[in-house]
């Protein structure tokens, strides 16, 4: 095991993808370095980000930035292929609006891992990565992301290619199995541990504890519900709409939280860093100020006495 030191805040690049609306370069450029200048020193990407285009922005921009003065880890599982038939046509099937000219290839043989890193570092342009993932496990085999994706990284681990290893899910089974594997280092739980909802809580995070595999939480938002005080009728919730019981659940602890004076989304953003496993929070954004407010969130004082109302209004596991 590989004991990582992460920042508490961290930026997901998916946005800088053309996650949901297209940025030009300078827009995206814009937003890394209001994440640089906030202090952000742990970056997170992927290839599914926008069919490399995250990978490629966030690479030109770190370019420009002392190696040993940031971290950043990519994902595996999916290749890059070249995807004729989608010419013309953008990738708006995975909320990315970036030409479907190239498509996604599953492909978790060791061969394939392999590939997908040396592919990764030429569109970053970096010379390694600190932490490699793997991306959505359950999506495509979780059985072979046990038995031969992790191990797989594993091996590059031990041949120092990568300092940490991880899954990255939003699927609490798929995310105990790989910590049960005992190969990893980190946990990128995806919207499973939140203000909102907590099911990682059950077996997830004491799994976690036991194995000392650290936590990077992300989806800490829920997609957007907990990221306004006063969250709306259509405040997305994992990319759809939230259940009404969610969002009524939401709007009672933005009502707990108005009576402290805190913001919900200062809120979200520390909640779980209360847990000792979560090592950082990494939360997205599509422009400098959401960038600059998130930095705010996460130095906003929260008395304690916060988490006990809502725990003694049951908002909260006690």
């Amino acid at each position: 095991m590989t004991e990582i030191a992460l920042p508490r805040l961290g930026y997901g690049a998916a946005n800088v993808g053309n996650l949901y609306r297209a940025l030009t370069d300078d827009q995206a450029w814009a937003i890394l370095q209001a994440a640089w200048d906030e202090g952000v020193r742990y970056f997170d990407t992927a290839p599914h980000y926008g069919l490399g285009l995250s990978e490629r922005r966030l690479g030109a921009f770190l370019a420009t930035k002392p190696r040993g003065e940031y971290l950043v880890s990519t994902k595996v599982g999916r290749l890059l292929r070249p995807n004729p038939e989608g010419a013309g046509t953008l990738d708006l099937a995975h909320d990315f609006a970036v030409p479907a000219d190239t498509r996604r290839l599953w492909d978790f043989s060791a061969e394939g891992i392999r590939r997908s890193v040396e592919e990764s570092l030429v569109r970053t342009g970096l010379d390694r990565f600190d932490a490699l993932f793997l991306h959505d496990p359950e999506r495509h085999s979780l059985r072979e992301g046990c038995e031969s994706a992790l191990p797989a990284l594993a091996g590059l681990r031990d041949e120092g290619l990568v300092d940490a290893i991880g899954v990255g899910s939003m699927d609490t089974d798929a995310l105990l199995a790989s910590v049960e594997t005992g190969l990893l280092d980190l946990l990128m739980v995806a919207g499973r541990f939140t203000l909102a909802e907590q099911p990682a809580l059950a077996a997830v995070v004491p799994a976690c504890r036991e194995c000392g595999v650290g936590i990077v939480n992300a989806s800490v938002f829920n997609s957007g519900l907990l990221a306004t005080n006063d969250p709306g009728a259509n405040a997305r919730y994992d990319y759809g709409t939230a259940p009404a019981e969610v969002l009524e659940r939401v709007r009672q602890i933005a009502a707990v939280c108005r009576d402290f004076g805190v913001s919900l989304p200062a809120a979200a953003l520390q909640y779980t860093l209360r847990e000792d496993a979560v090592r950082t929070i990494v939360v997205g954004g599509s422009r400098p100020e959401q960038l600059h407010e998130n930095a705010g969130h996460m130095r906003a004082p929260i008395p304690e006495e916060l988490w006990q109302a809502l725990a003694q209004r049951q908002l909260i596991p006690a």
